[in-house]
């Protein structure tokens, strides 16, 4: 069973993806972060997640997945963003999904295209 979990924030996400790349495969999912119904603000996220967690079952039992909320649409759409800036991440888009340590990587509508998604996690 793939282990699930979910950070807010950039130093979070920083932290927990450098724990998690040591135990194995580690897929993370940008998205933007949710409001107080637990959706996000962003459409093309809203569309993704099922997708994503559907295709989470082609994944190797030892994979690791992380589900990151950037911050609200405010803080997403600044240039200066740091998910946008930093060498970790270089987000132009979410939802974005990534094979850590990869140059695997699916933007915006691919993450909710079911083939492109299980292509992701079988490889």
């Amino acid at each position: 069973m793939v282990k699930k979990f979910e950070v807010e924030g950039f130093e979070s996400f920083k932290a927990k993806a450098e724990e998690l790349a040591k135990n194995g495969t580690l897929f993370v999912l940008f998205s933007g972060s949710k409001n107080e119904k637990g959706e996000s603000w962003c459409p093309d996220c809203v569309t993704a997640y099922p997708v994503v967690m559907d295709g989470l079952k082609e994944a190797d039992d030892d994979a690791n997945f992380l589900y990151v909320s950037v911050g609200d649409r405010t803080f997403w759409k600044d240039p200066a963003c740091v998910f946008r800036t930093a060498k970790e991440s270089q987000l132009s888009s979410v939802p974005t999904l990534i094979k850590w340590g990869t140059k695997n990587r699916l933007q915006e509508d691919q993450c909710a295209d079911p083939a492109l998604v299980s292509m992701m996690f079988e490889e």
